[in-house]
C-alpha cells in the first residue's frame, strides 16, 4: 500500500462491526433538519472560532504535546495497519472518536474532554453531520481536530461497490462535514471497520489525505457496560505503552466510560498528544453542491435552531 511519509512535529485488526447500521436515520421526534442556503454551494453561519479556554482543573489530564501533520502523499497512522510513522513517545496516547455526531453521547464526550482540558480527533459520518450540524460545530468550537469517516459508513471493501462509488463515499463524507462546519475539516480519514481497499489507499494518497488506523481498539461497540471499555483500554495501553486509541462518540457506554478512563490514564502517567493538520482538506466542488441538492432543504434560512426556537416556560 502506498503511504507517503510527511509528519512535522511542532513542539514537541481489529474489525469494527462491518457496516453495522452505523449510519442511522435520526430519531423521528425532536430533530430539526439542518438549514442551508438554496444556492448551489451552502452558506452556513460563520464558523465558530476554535479557542481553547484556560484550564481551571489542576488535576486535569491536559495535553502533553501538539504535533502538526503534513498529509502530503497520504501518510498512514496506527500500527494496526501502518508501521512507518512511529511518532509517539513512551506513554503518549491519541484519543480518537468515530461515528458521530450524535445527540446526548457526543455532547457528553465533549463535556468530559473539556473537564480534563484535553483533546481528540473526531471522525464523523457524513450523514450524521447533516443530521446534527450544530453538535459537530460544538466539536469544532472546542478546538478538536475533525476528519471524516465516509458518507454512510459503507464498507469500502464491499465488492458490490465499484471504484467510483467508493470514491463517492469518501468525497461526499468530507463535503458533508464541510457543509456542517462551514469550513473544510482536516484531511484526516478513517475507513469503516478499518478495512482498507488498496486502490482507495492509493486514491487518498493522490488526494493528500492522511489515513488513520489505530494502535488500541476499545471495542466499545461490543461493550454492554462502561467498565468493560475502561478495562479493555487500560489493559491494552499498559501492554503497548502508547498508541492511538479508537473509540466511538456514537456509543452511550463510551460517553459513560470516558471520565474514569481519562482519570486512569492520568494516574498511569500517560499524556495526550494533539494532532493538528497543517492545511485543511481540499473538497471537490461537485460534491459540495451535491450535498445541498441531496438535503432538499425547504427554506433559505441558515439560522441555528437555538436562534429560531427558544424555551420560554416549562
Amino acid at each position: 500500500m502506498r503511504i507517503g511519509a510527511g509528519v512535522i512535529f511542532a513542539g514537541a485488526v481489529s474489525l469494527l462491526a462491518s457496516s453495522v447500521a452505523w449510519s442511522q436515520v435520526p430519531p423521528a421526534k425532536g430533530v430539526t433538519a439542518p438549514q442551508a442556503a438554496a444556492a448551489p454551494v451552502p452558506a452556513p453561519p460563520p464558523a465558530p472560532v476554535s479557542v481553547r479556554p484556560p484550564c481551571n482543573n489542576p488535576n486535569a489530564l491536559g495535553i502533553g504535546r501538539t504535533v502538526e501533520i503534513d498529509t502530503t502523499g497520504g501518510p498512514g497512522f496506527g500500527f494496526e495497519h501502518f508501521k512507518e510513522l512511529d511518532f509517539l513517545r513512551d506513554k503518549e496516547v491519541v484519543l480518537t472518536f468515530d461515528d458521530g455526531p450524535w445527540p446526548v453521547n457526543t455532547p457528553a464526550v465533549l463535556k468530559t474532554l473539556a473537564e480534563e482540558c484535553t483533546t481528540g480527533i473526531f471522525f464523523p459520518i457524513g450523514k450524521h453531520a447533516t443530521y446534527y450540524p450544530e453538535i459537530l460545530r460544538q466539536v469544532m468550537a472546542a478546538g478538536h481536530s475533525i476528519g471524516s469517516h465516509t458518507w454512510s459508513h459503507a464498507a469500502l471493501v464491499n465488492k458490490k461497490l465499484n471504484e467510483q462509488q467508493r470514491k463517492d463515499e469518501i468525497e461526499k463524507g468530507f463535503s458533508a462535514v464541510k457543509w456542517a462546519l462551514g469550513k473544510a475539516p482536516a484531511p484526516f480519514f478513517r475507513f469503516p471497520a478499518l478495512q482498507h481497499p488498496p486502490e482507495m489507499v492509493t486514491y487518498l494518497g493522490d488526494r493528500n489525505i492522511g489515513i488513520f488506523s489505530c494502535d488500541l481498539d476499545s471495542f466499545d461497540f461490543k461493550a454492554s457496560k462502561a467498565q468493560t471499555i475502561i478495562d479493555t483500554v487500560m489493559r491494552k495501553v499498559e501492554k503497548n505503552g502508547k498508541g492511538i486509541i479508537l473509540m466511538h462518540d456514537f456509543q452511550k457506554h463510551t460517553a459513560e466510560a470516558l471520565p474514569e478512563l481519562l482519570k486512569k490514564l492520568k494516574a498511569g502517567g500517560y499524556k495526550v498528544v494533539a494532532m493538528r493538520a497543517k492545511t485543511p482538506v481540499q473538497t471537490i466542488a461537485q460534491y459540495d453542491e451535491d450535498i445541498v441538492k441531496d438535503l432538499k432543504l425547504p427554506t433559505v434560512s441558515s439560522r441555528p435552531v437555538s436562534s429560531v426556537v427558544q424555551t420560554i416556560s416549562e
